[in-house]
């Protein structure tokens, strides 16, 4: 696989949409539907390579699946808009959560996105005297792309950057007066500096990410706790590589801050890293599956003891 020259690829870069599940999110689809009608038609999109944009992550950025990378959703380039619209579906031994979202990207630079999470805690809310709780969480995010371009500089030092913020607000429903119990918040912000170095001719990605959290959970068990008030700087990474131009292999690892541990329940909420493996493959440039083998360790282990391994599975359409 060759690069593109410089004059070829600033002809053209990418952007995106991410899809949500479909009754909470009708609006949101509306109003995206809407503003993709006033987009002016996309240029030809050919100065991005597939999958170079990265898929969706749970969060709704784009990028791997657990975490995001400093690329803009999409396909579209210099002076044009781009959207992608994603559902996933993740399943453990005892939990499940659906994903979906929606993502808007102008000129390869600004990426905006909304995502929307539910959660069943499935046998976990019965134990807890919640039978049927599920908690769902809103994600709005903002992205900016500042320096770099994954393609045009793979084959210098130089990586593609972004900075990034995620403000979340969750709907705890019979599980808020624990939360707030155990000095966890309902709403929290994450900010995050994304690197992606691209190694075009090895057909290779790398990505690193640092996060300043206060979320437990990714949120979905509130925003810090007594004692742990204050924002903590979080790595994660991902390896991925290119086995041909539409298929993709690779790993990633998130850190956790562990907040609601040690707490009035001892560590029966201890929170562990992330991790997955995945395979994704884009037929072309408007639609990409995700399949994911995903570890996301103990996830309240006072009820819930083992580890919640399972399946990960996304797709994505980008228009």
């Amino acid at each position: 696989m060759h690069a593109p020259s410089r004059s070829a690829a600033a002809a053209a870069r990418p952007t995106r949409l991410n899809a949500m599940p479909a009754a909470r999110l009708a609006m949101g689809l509306a109003l995206a539907g809407g503003l993709l009608g006033m987009m002016p038609p996309a240029k030809a999109a050919d100065g991005k390579l597939l999958l170079t944009g990265g898929v969706s992550s749970i969060d709704g950025a784009a990028g791997g699946g657990l975490t995001p990378w400093a690329v803009t959703g999409s396909y579209a380039t210099e002076g044009q808009w781009g959207a992608t619209a994603h559902l996933t579906s993740v399943r453990t031994g005892d939990y499940a959560m659906n994903t979906g979202g929606v993502t808007v990207a102008w000129n390869d630079q600004i990426e905006l996105s909304l995502a929307r999470q539910d959660f069943d805690t499935g046998n976990t809310g019965t134990a807890l005297g919640l039978p049927g709780l599920r908690l769902k969480q809103n994600i709005v995010g903002a992205k900016w792309h500042f320096a770099g371009d994954a393609v045009l500089d793979s084959d210098t030092w130089m990586p593609q950057l972004a900075v990034g913020i995620e403000s979340k607000t969750l709907d705890a429903g019979g599980l808020a007066p624990t939360l707030a119990a155990l000095g966890a918040r309902t709403d929290g912000v994450d900010v995050y500096l994304s690197a992606t170095k691209l190694f075009l001719a090895q057909g290779v990605l790398v990505n690193g990410t640092l996060r300043t959290t206060k979320a437990n959970q990714n949120g979905l068990l509130g925003f810090g706790g007594t004692g742990h008030t204050k924002m903590r700087l979080m790595p994660e990474v991902s390896l991925a590589w290119l086995l041909r131009k539409d298929l993709v292999v690779g790993v990633e690892y998130r850190a956790k801050p562990d907040n609601l541990n040690p707490s009035i329940l001892g560590a029966g909420l201890k929170e562990d890293d992330w991790k997955d493996v995945f395979v994704a493959w884009a037929p072309n440039k408007h639609l990409s599956l995700t399949l994911a083998h995903v570890d996301l360790g103990r996830i309240v282990p006072a009820v819930a003891a083992r580890r919640q391994t399972g399946t990960y599975l996304s797709a994505q359409v980008a228009f």
